[in-house]
């Protein structure tokens, strides 16, 4: 291997690193003091009742783990958004499971509690697939109601979802194995099924002590809202379980029973390992966001027998499209290719940039997998499209909304894979978060922004100039860059992979090496919702 190949490696490795140190520090929650509380109140953590409940050494992923990294902070922080998320397997069936985490503020809803509970619906109602709710929480995050409450996309919204998931016939079961109150305590009961923890779990609009204030009666919580009350006398619970694990096991055995599903049909055969050594894409991967490397030589790292059939592979070559298999599952790719190259008419063409054949020749592809019922995937490494005379009087925007027209209403399942640059419209036209994609996660060298850190710091200094100079004021030489630099240090942070992860701008940022693995189960996920439209690119300027 080459000097470059080696420093490349080692690069990538210490990103993977800092990922599994950032993981391993949220996945302690509240910290071990609050997971010890727990314990001695006889209740399993969040994360133990999920590895509990989904099959042993099955395949899983967590959506949203990094949710709330670094946010909150004069609040004590809200280590995956105080709620875990995965999507594995339950009695054999793909489930979503969503477990409000204790530890953290009590399972109050923050925010971006908020936020990433609704990305589990959307997940469950796009795939239909059964979601399972392990409630633990003592409501909304009080500090910060305004940000949670009363709009559209807030708190509310998961009782909407309810209700229509149920309409859709999407199998919903509620386990309550802590704190549920106030206006969260419509969640289990709007689900199909609803379990109680006996001495553990409680259900009511008012606590107590609330009750005390504005009624003036006197009663203990359990009495109140206990399981035995809601399985006995209310009747607004099914099932009391004696503890954890058996409120677990119920759920089980529940799922256990749920008949075959309605599949969309996606074309899948037995899988096949990449031919070339998938740890070779450390090596790959420039450390520089700005050097070239061969996307193919990604692709072939990913795909099944690193086979690809490329579609037009000689005409708008800074866009790779192509048809292959990812374990087993039939894929159609698009990849951004960062080398230097020439076209047919022998100008060059930059790597990362997206050029009005490039645009044109994934809208036709595009179109060919809606056809032939192909889920999509895309690989972004983009700087965005080409600026400059010749691209307007080409009619780079007309080529770039046909592009961006096909991924918008394309009805296969899309699945994003942020590898490298994802900057201005390039992010839209490569399926960002804005398109809905099924699955969208970042690799570790992933940055997302309108465009560089180096490109907007200049952009912003020249702006700052122009402000300083309409008081008279000139910056000196040394003023200039160390105002540069701070500019550049505040947006790097932003254009971080963990800012956009904290955000649920991408569901998760992953090791390379579990590429497939997201593809994988993301497909299998998406054959549970038959498409039931027509791909329809509407009118468009040819």
């Amino acid at each position: 291997m080459s000097l470059k190949f080696n420093a490349n490696e080692d690069y990538n490795k210490q990103l993977l690193s800092e990922l599994k140190k950032q993981l391993k520090a949220v996945y302690f929650g509240g910290g071990l003091k609050k997971i010890e509380n727990e314990h001695a109140k006889g209740k399993m953590t969040a994360h133990e009742r999920i590895d509990y409940l989904l099959d042993k050494d099955s395949k899983s992923i967590e959506i949203g783990a990094l949710a709330g990294f670094e946010m909150y902070k004069e609040h004590g922080g809200c280590p995956s958004a105080g709620v875990i998320v995965k999507i594995g397997y339950i009695s054999e069936k793909l489930c979503v499971v969503v477990a409000n985490d204790a530890t953290v503020k009590a399972g109050a809803w923050f925010p971006i509690t908020g936020k990433k509970n609704l990305r589990a619906q959307e997940i469950a109602i796009e795939n239909k697939l059964p979601i399972i709710y392990l409630v633990d929480s003592a409501g909304v995050y009080l500090p910060l109601q305004d940000e949670i409450f009363p709009d559209k996309e807030h708190f509310g919204r998961i009782f909407r979802n309810n209700a229509v998931m149920s309409s859709m016939g999407i199998t919903q079961i509620s386990a309550v194995m802590g704190s549920c109150v106030a206006g969260g305590a419509y969640l289990p009961i709007m689900s199909d099924e609803a379990i109680m923890v006996d001495k553990t779990a409680s259900i009511f609009l008012a606590g107590s002590y609330l009750v005390k204030a504005a009624i003036g009666e006197d009663i203990d919580n359990e009495t109140l809202g206990g399981a035995t009350t809601h399985n006995s006398i209310s009747g607004v619970a099914d099932y009391k379980a004696t503890d954890d694990r058996d409120a677990l096991d119920k759920i089980k055995k529940i799922i256990s029973k749920i008949g075959d599903y309605d599949k969309a049909g996606f074309s899948r055969i037995k899988p096949i390992l990449p031919l070339f050594v998938q740890k070779e894409i450390y090596g790959i991967l420039p450390k520089s966001r700005t050097d070239q490397y061969d996307m193919l030589e990604i692709i072939k790292r990913i795909v099944d027998n690193s086979e690809i059939e490329e579609y037009k592979a000689d005409y708008g070559k800074t866009l790779i499209c192509g048809y292959a298999r990812i374990d087993g599952w039939a894929v159609g790719i698009v990849a951004n290719q960062r080398l230097v190259i020439k076209n047919a008419n022998k100008q060059m063409q930059f790597g990362g940039v997206i050029y009005s054949d490039s645009a044109d020749k994934a809208a036709r592809f595009i179109a060919n997998c809606n056809q032939k019922k192909i889920p999509l995937v895309f690989l972004q490494d983009v700087t965005g499209f080409m600026v400059g005379s010749a691209a307007e009087h080409g009619g780079i925007i007309k080529d770039g909304a046909k592009m961006v027209n096909a991924v918008a209403n394309s009805v296969v399942p899309k699945f994003t894979i942020i590898i490298g640059n994802s900057y201005g419209a390039g992010n839209y036209a490569m399926c960002g978060k804005s398109y809905d994609p099924r699955l969208i996660v970042a690799w570790p060298s992933a940055e997302l922004a309108v465009m560089s850190g180096a490109s907007a710091a200049k952009v912003l200094l020249q702006i700052e100039k122009a402000n300083l100079e309409k008081t008279s004021k000139k910056l000196t030489e040394m003023e200039e860059k160390d105002l540069f630099i701070r500019i550049k240090s505040r947006y790097d942070h932003q254009i971080s992979p963990y800012y956009g992860a904290a955000r649920l701008w991408t569901d998760a940022i992953i090791d390379p090496l579990e590429t497939r693995k997201w593809i994988s189960i993301g497909i299998e996920a998406a054959n549970h919702a038959p498409i039931s439209k027509a791909f329809n690119m509407g009118v468009l300027q040819v």
